[in-house]
């Protein structure tokens, strides 16, 4: 049997170790394990790795698989052959399909089917194209690149959510993978050496506004035109809300004897139950509406369905108004500090957004509702329309 130090000086030539394993020397001085088996009256020869990967002792331990192998009748060369061609053909999933489990493990926790929708629909039109097809591990930074840099300075909130999306699936794929790789689609202390940070992008996506001062003229002109989407679109301005929180609001939500609009937290963006305080003027709206749905404030033309996402939208293009329906948002918010004493903290509640810190909230327990009353009333009779 060879020892350790025949191992690293056996010159060039073949070396019995004992029971079919051989050291085979190079006359370029590179070692490598075989073992020479008979089977069937054939004989075979198997290599079991370099000297450098491979021991002695991991030899021997290897020669003896092998060696049981041959004693059942079975080919060691061809049962090898046959394992890595299993393991070749073994399917595994590709990011795509990773992106589907992962959407459909959280559909429970997301608040409603417009969220899974556009999940789905930026992983579609950015990612896919790229990696759809790739296996997580084999995700590079490159592609995570080639999906965000075109668009990254156009388009940064858009590229912003489509990168935290690849960042959680791949999450999800390494951790049930059981791999600890590092995820290529990390922003801080990686994709920030190659992208800036959306905070910095000088061409950030803003909405278009109408100024303050010419929100009271819109309103005397979106006065004339009739239909619920007018209306809806009306409601939103005075109470300054989101779009979907206007055009999902339902009956059972609107509390008139108190002045209240309480929206679930289902439908907020935050994931918080909201209470919009009723101006007198959006009590009027709602009061024209009554009797229109038995359940949607604004319904829709098809029956039991609210309006679309494009129906307020559809209203400023008719009308040739260049602003959008989130940009009232910010015309309230720069009246309110223009042309207001109330408080920052009132203007921000009025509009459903996080207020100070967290150890700060904790001691606010009340929402201002009160004194937000005073603010939707003096914002509708600043912009009611003039006669």
């Amino acid at each position: 049997m060879l020892t350790h130090t025949q191992v690293k000086s056996a010159k060039p030539g073949t070396h019995s170790d004992s029971l079919g394993l051989y050291l085979v020397v190079q006359t370029s001085g590179a070692r490598s394990w075989i073992y020479r088996y008979t089977l069937n009256g054939k004989r075979r020869m198997m290599g079991l790795g370099s000297v450098t990967d491979v021991t002695l002792s991991e030899a021997r331990d290897a020669a003896s698989a092998v060696r049981k192998q041959v004693k059942e009748g079975i080919d060691p060369v061809l049962a090898k052959k046959e394992s890595a061609q299993i393991t070749v053909a073994a399917p595994t999933k590709r990011f795509k399909e990773w992106a589907a489990e992962y959407i459909d493990s959280q559909k429970a926790s997301w608040k409603n089917d417009k969220h899974i929708q556009q999940w789905t629909n930026t992983l579609r039109d950015y990612a896919y194209p790229v990696i759809g097809n790739i296996e997580p591990v084999n995700i590079s930074k490159d592609h995570i690149l080639s999906i965000l840099t075109p668009n990254w300075s156009t388009k940064n909130e858009t590229m912003s959510r489509v990168r935290g999306r690849i960042e959680s699936v791949l999450d999800y794929a390494f951790f049930h993978l059981n791999t600890d790789r590092a995820n290529p689609a990390r922003f801080k202390g990686f994709l920030d050496k190659a992208l800036p940070a959306p905070s910095k992008v000088k061409n950030q996506q803003h909405f278009a506004a109408l100024p303050y001062a010419d929100v009271a003229d819109f309103m005397h002109l979106l006065a004339t035109v009739p239909g619920h989407s007018a209306r809806c679109l009306e409601f939103t301005i005075l109470t300054a809300c989101r779009s979907g929180e206007a055009l999902g609001a339902t009956w059972d939500e609107i509390d008139v004897e108190n002045k209240v609009w309480n929206i679930p937290a289902s439908r907020m963006k935050m994931a918080k139950p909201h209470r919009v305080a009723l101006s007198a003027a959006a009590l009027k709206v709602l009061e024209g509406q009554r009797g229109a749905h038995a359940t949607n404030v604004f319904p829709g033309w098809k029956k039991n369905t609210q309006l679309s996402n494009m129906s307020m939208t559809m209203i400023l293009r008719k009308l040739k108004v260049d602003a959008t329906v989130h940009g009232f948002r910010s015309s309230f918010r720069d009246w309110a500090a223009e042309q207001t004493e109330y408080p920052n903290e009132v203007a921000e509640m009025a509009l459903a957004h996080s207020v100070g810190s967290k150890v700060e909230s904790a001691y606010r327990r009340g929402d201002l509702l009160e004194k937000r009353y005073a603010l939707a009333n003096d914002w509708a009779a600043f912009i009611a329309p003039k006669q």
